[in-house]
């Protein structure tokens, strides 16, 4: 109960008292991370607590920027609502990105902000703050981003930069919680293994069947496969990133809470099992997988033989509950 009252203190709005010291709220704010088991900084790197959006409403901004801001916030997490429109999943950013894309070890979305443009080796070139947001409706939430420059894009990109207001660009210190860090990878994963874990772990808020969870037509907790879920191309079917993300943040208030073993075999098996198709596929699962395997697929199951049934994950043309494959924003750039 403690741990469970502690993540979602931390992943919610932790408020400081005012009479702290810059130094002093970030002691306790490590101090609450390593009750929860994740490790504490190294003397490198760098610790930043995100602002609230209580803190926004206190802040010297234009009260113009601070409802754009507000817009980014509601976006980001309740991104169903653009569903049928720019999202074809169950997923909101919130969903992988916890505590409204401010939780250390659970991707917190502030660092792009402050690192991007930079070049990103899934795609082969240097991409945007922006590309990066599209990036994550085309896979995470396997639909259609909303148009760069667009009200909603700019709202977006308006939460990210407010989340990491007071960090200088291009730090030159690594960022402490940054990503999914995996745990060690064990020798050997097991599907049946994996299957019995997520049973006994997962089943009960996203359901046996992986369907996840619907109370009153709105989804409580996400597929994380079916038509519904993040398709073959999103960050999180790579193995390790959603073994990453399950040690780190799962069962949902019990972040550490499972042994390394038990978060790399139910990565193992929710990653075995099928989703909509690449956005990048070409009509040919090998071809597809050898084309992006160097920079991607390497680290995911897709085009795999499935140990369970003999089935070759990913050898489908379904793109779930969008009626196209790729949207136009999936291209290269030679900025020629």
């Amino acid at each position: 109960m403690i741990r469970r009252f502690f993540f979602i203190a931390l992943t919610g709005t932790v408020l400081f008292s005012s009479a702290l010291s810059a130094d002093e709220k970030t002691e306790k704010y490590i101090d609450t991370l390593t009750e929860l088991g994740y490790p504490a900084p190294k003397e490198n790197q760098l610790v930043h607590i995100p602002p609230t959006m209580e803190d926004l409403k206190e802040a010297e901004l234009h009260p113009e920027l601070k409802r754009v801001i507000r817009r980014g916030y509601d976006l980001f997490t309740n991104t169903q609502q653009l569903r049928g429109e720019n999202v074809f999943s169950e997923m909101n950013c919130s969903n992988c990105h916890a505590g409204a894309g401010r939780m250390p070890f659970s991707a917190p979305i502030w660092p792009a902000a402050v690192t991007l443009p930079d070049f990103r080796g899934k795609n082969g070139h240097v991409n945007s703050l922006e590309e990066r947001i599209a990036g994550c409706f085309t896979y995470s939430m396997n639909g259609k981003p909303p148009d760069y420059g667009s009200d909603k894009m700019v709202a977006l990109t308006a939460y990210h930069s407010w989340l990491a207001t007071g960090v200088e660009m291009y730090p030159d210190k690594p960022i402490y919680g940054r990503g999914f860090p995996a745990p060690e990878r064990p020798e050997e994963l097991s599907y049946s293994r994996g299957k019995q874990g997520y049973n006994e772990n997962c089943a009960v808020c996203h359901a046996e069947d992986g369907a996840g969870l619907q109370v009153r037509n709105q989804t409580a907790f996400p597929p994380p496969w079916g038509d519904g879920s993040y398709n073959w191309g999103a960050g999180m079917v790579r193995v390790s990133t959603a073994a990453g993300f399950i040690k780190n943040n799962m069962p949902l208030g019990q972040p550490n809470s499972l042994s390394d073993q038990e978060a790399w075999d139910i990565a193992y098996y929710v990653n075995s099992q099928e989703r909509p198709q690449d956005p990048r596929y070409t009509g040919d699962v090998e071809e597809t997988r050898e084309k992006y395997g160097p920079t991607f697929h390497k680290h995911s199951r897709y085009g795999q033989i499935r140990e369970a049934d003999g089935k070759r994950l990913g050898d489908h043309e379904n793109t779930g509950e969008k009626d196209f494959l790729k949207p136009d924003t999936v291209r290269s750039r030679t900025f020629e």
